[in-house]
């Protein structure tokens, strides 16, 4: 409480006039355990500042909670001042700056419990992937991470999830079994198949608008070791190794996640010198199983793409082999690669393109396409193959629209105006149902929101 105090308001400390800022932090010198800091107090830069550099968000008040009580606490706070309220613990997940709101810090809320009788890890709002990892390794087991250990658990899970054991075991948030949820009205409930099973539902896919999740409970899985990396190929044969791939996912097993990449390495001494300053074509990997049985599969594409100018694959616990990630600063779905699109993209990505250093298809389907009855609304579950690249560029937006379904995801998603785009519309129209049920005011608005009706 100490420390908390030295940021709130004190006896004879003026209370920022009498607006919504003031009324919140008036409610917040009762029941709040956690620190509280105001623009121009030690720590308020650091606790508000996320990872993208291009965002500059400015709370009005930034408040750590320690544990769901002051979770709580701030959501009547921010009910009472009529703030909106927004949730940051490892930095991703913001996609647009704003002035004013409460912001909850939840990094000191990183609680991570792994039982591995029930192979369920539960987690707080903090926690990342990494200490997932390290908690389930130990008795050989592995969650539905993504490629960044240092993402966190909650807002990965929520948006979707997407990870190189998806095509096994599906979504992270087909995984997801409990959550416990501080609704915008300051209620704390469980939501589950059994309870607030409608909330439930929203919850696996639907995003963070729905209310605050204040810890998480999820499947885990028996994964001893993989073979996985990423092995570099000329770029001569792009064209040919990409329609080779197109054909070669189609008989791919579940135990086996690919993405071919179009990239250009960067000319620093931290490449290999065999990659230094050049454009290759990336085939990236990760195969529950065998190594030679891996080796057998990608077999025609190594025939393809030819002898590999760097290999990277290799055998090791999950978690142990860093396979990366390409950031997405635009993402589109396709049912299909056809020929010209293929044509596009190694165009795209050559001397003479648009100057984007990476383009990356990813193969998804197999669990993720088929997740059983009552599973979320993750959206666009059947759509096959993805395309990334590291830059929106006008003309690579227009080019692709044509071919695209339209669609998104929205872990992946940056716009907050194509939020609906994640979603079918008949899940959309389900998740503002509940939107309306749970949150009516839009409370939880600053970042990606579902409507309500």
């Amino acid at each position: 409480m100490t420390t908390a105090a030295a940021s709130l308001p004190l006896p004879g400390r003026p209370v920022q006039g009498i607006g919504p800022t003031g009324a919140a932090l008036r409610r917040l010198r009762h029941g709040f355990d956690g620190a509280v800091r105001l623009p121009g107090e030690p720590g308020y830069d650091q606790l508000r500042s996320p990872l993208n550099p291009a965002l500059d968000p400015r709370p009005a008040i930034v408040a750590e909670p320690t544990g769901t009580a002051d979770v709580r606490a701030a959501v009547l706070a921010a009910r009472e001042g009529d703030l909106p309220v927004a949730v940051q613990a490892t930095g991703h997940g913001l996609h647009r700056s704003y002035d004013g709101g409460l912001l909850l810090n939840t990094s000191a809320m990183s609680t991570v419990l792994v039982d591995p009788d029930r192979r369920i890890a539960k987690v707080g709002p903090g926690a990342t992937w990494a200490q997932v990892l390290a908690a389930a390794a130990p008795f050989g087991l592995a969650p539905l991470s993504g490629s960044a250990p240092s993402v966190g658990v909650t807002g990965f899970t929520l948006g979707g999830g997407v990870g190189w054991l998806s095509r096994m075991h599906g979504f992270a948030a087909d995984n997801v079994v409990r959550a416990e949820v501080v609704t915008a009205a300051g209620h704390v409930i469980s939501a589950s198949a059994g309870e607030h099973p409608e909330l439930f539902w929203a919850l696996r896919g639907g995003g963070g608008s729905l209310g605050l999740v204040t810890s998480l409970e999820f499947r885990l899985h028996p994964v001893a070791r993989v073979y996985a990396g990423t092995s570099y190929f000329p770029v001569e044969h792009a064209h040919e190794t990409l329609a080779a791939y197109r054909d070669w996912v189609e008989q791919a097993p579940d135990a086996i996640s690919t993405a071919m990449l179009l990239t250009r390495l960067p000319d620093t001494a931290e490449v290999p010198p065999a990659l230094r300053g050049r454009r290759a074509l990336a085939l990236r990997l990760m195969h529950v199983g065998d190594p030679a049985e891996a080796e057998r599969l990608i077999e025609p594409l190594r025939a393809a793409a030819g002898p590999a100018l760097l290999e990277g694959y290799r055998e090791a616990r999950f978690g142990e082999v860093a396979i990366g990630g390409t950031a997405p600063r635009h993402l589109d779905l396709l049912e299909r690669l056809s020929d010209p699109v293929l044509d596009f993209l190694v165009e795209a990505s050559g001397d003479e393109g648009l100057g984007i250093s990476t383009i990356e298809i990813r193969h998804w389907g197999g669990a993720m396409a088929n997740p059983g009855a009552g599973a979320g609304p993750v959206g666009h579950r059947g759509v096959p193959f993805s395309v990334i690249a590291d830059a929106a560029d006008p003309a690579l937006v227009e080019t692709l629209r044509p071919h695209a379904t339209g669609g998104s995801f929205l872990n992946f998603l940056s716009d907050l105006d194509r939020t609906a785009s994640a979603y079918t519309p008949g899940d959309l129209r389900r998740l503002r149902e509940v939107k309306a049920a749970y949150d009516p005011d839009d409370v939880f608005r600053l970042n990606h929101s579902i409507p309500a009706r």
